[in-house]
């Protein structure tokens, strides 16, 4: 009789626990989505019509789609054999308030391609790419900076950054003017940006914001290991190409990816869906080298944390490259690296 009533009694406390972990999680779910709903959609950086804002649901497939796309699974996929996030790059917020800093070229500093600054917008509690500060741990670190100063309409980004002796360093630097619809060349044909490819960099990442308001309205930047993108030439809206070392059938720098309107979303989560989606209607532009496809805005300068979205580093990885197709590219351009900037 001890032993049925003792069982009794432990039956009793799980459902009392079970009812607890139940109601535990419906109050996570309540508390995540009163988050949501305080949430605004993040502003567009460029005005409508910017190429990385442009509907492609329906754009042509360029005829080499399939021979690049085939070429490109049989060399190995993405980096790491899997469509990977990283969350390293954060976007900081400037205003006019936002103390500027003295800027010096670091040696071997790329002058035909950068713009010539002065000063640079450094806002308190910021940090470069993967820091949480603005010092760069090594030179060999990409250590990109990126800030926008939207009463300004510019956004700055830089490559190799590092603030030391109370001045901003970098190998490069380019100041967007985000009041500007840009030509297909871009700054200028030739030249690159802090990405190889000459592309912005914050207006293709996606951010946990985003996510939260479960609509992503821009095209998405990826990257591939060097091997795998087309060596010496580059595609419109790129206007450089870096250092790839692919034969003719790897998709050149630029190349403009669509996720196929076939792909099965029920394989992802929630939040994977989201980006899912943005990649069928605006497609994502191939920009640099590197092992890990996908860069999302890192959630240290968002309202909203991935964590709040369940999205993590691999949500994505049942995403393969014979799932996309690539749009109509038009003709290579040479790399020459006689960089023109355009004004």
């Amino acid at each position: 009789m001890t032993y049925r009533k003792s069982a009794l009694f432990a039956f009793v406390l799980g459902l009392g626990a079970i009812g607890t972990g139940v109601a535990l999680h419906y109050l996570t779910i309540k508390v995540r989505a009163a988050k949501r709903e305080h949430i605004a959609p993040p502003k567009p950086y460029f005005p409508p019509g910017a190429i990385w804002t442009r509907d492609v649901s329906h754009a042509p497939v360029d005829p080499q789609s399939s021979a690049i796309i085939a070429w490109l699974a049989d060399a190995g996929g993405w980096g790491h054999g899997r469509m990977q996030v990283d969350f390293s790059f954060r976007v900081l917020q400037a205003d006019a308030s936002t103390p500027q800093v003295p800027f010096r070229k670091a040696q071997g500093f790329y002058a035909n391609d950068s713009d010539m600054v002065a000063t640079l917008p450094l806002p308190a509690g910021g940090g470069l790419e993967g820091q949480t500060g603005y010092q760069c741990p090594s030179p060999d670190e990409d250590c990109h900076l990126l800030v926008v100063d939207r009463s300004q309409g510019k956004l700055y980004e830089a490559y190799q950054a590092n603030y030391e002796a109370d001045a901003l360093s970098a190998l490069f630097v380019a100041v967007w003017d985000l009041n500007r619809i840009y030509p297909p060349s871009g700054r200028g044909d030739q030249c690159t940006s802090a990405d190889a490819a000459g592309f912005p960099i914050a207006p293709l990442l996606f951010n946990a914001d985003e996510l939260a308001t479960g609509s992503i309205n821009h095209a998405i930047r990826f990257i591939l290991p060097n091997p795998r993108i087309r060596a010496h030439v580059f595609v419109h809206p790129a206007t450089h190409a870096g250092a790839p070392r692919g034969p003719m059938d790897a998709p050149p720098m630029g190349a403009h990816l669509r996720l196929k309107a076939s792909f099965d979303m029920d394989k992802l989560t929630p939040a994977a869906q989201v980006v899912a989606r943005a990649m069928q209607k605006y497609g994502m532009f191939l920009s640099d080298g590197g092992n890990i496809a996908l860069t999302a805005q890192s959630d240290a300068d968002t309202a909203a944390k991935y964590t709040d979205m369940d999205f993590g580093p691999h949500d994505l990885q049942d995403i393969k490259v014979t799932d996309f197709e690539v749009l109509d590219m038009g003709t290579p351009i040479r790399l020459t690296n006689n960089c023109v900037l355009t004004k």
